[in-house]
């Protein structure tokens, strides 16, 4: 079975917030660092991730993923600080 995450990205600590899922984390977030996807993140020069869930269901991630992009900044703030307080790229040490 395959799983989904519902991810967040910042350009630095408590800089720029960018909301994603995919079911392919590790793919995903090197696409991100390599700058493969245009748009927002690569604007902005988001690329370092600082959260994310896991789900089993495309489902359950598309809601919390739409959920979660209508939040105001400081609750995404508190999410992260909840579980990485230092901003910490959690994909540093991926490959």
């Amino acid at each position: 079975m395959a799983n989904f995450y519902v991810y967040i990205l910042t350009n630095k600590p408590k800089g720029v917030l960018y909301v994603g899922m995919t079911n392919e984390l590790e793919r995903r977030i090197a696409d991100h660092k390599t700058k493969q996807v245009k748009g927002f993140t690569y604007k902005y020069n988001v690329d370092k991730l600082v959260y994310f869930e896991e789900f089993e269901s495309y489902d359950e991630a598309f809601t919390r993923e739409q959920r979660m992009k209508k939040w105001n900044r400081d609750w995404k703030v508190k999410l992260i600080e909840e579980k990485n307080p230092d901003w910490k790229d959690l994909s540093a040490n991926w490959n």
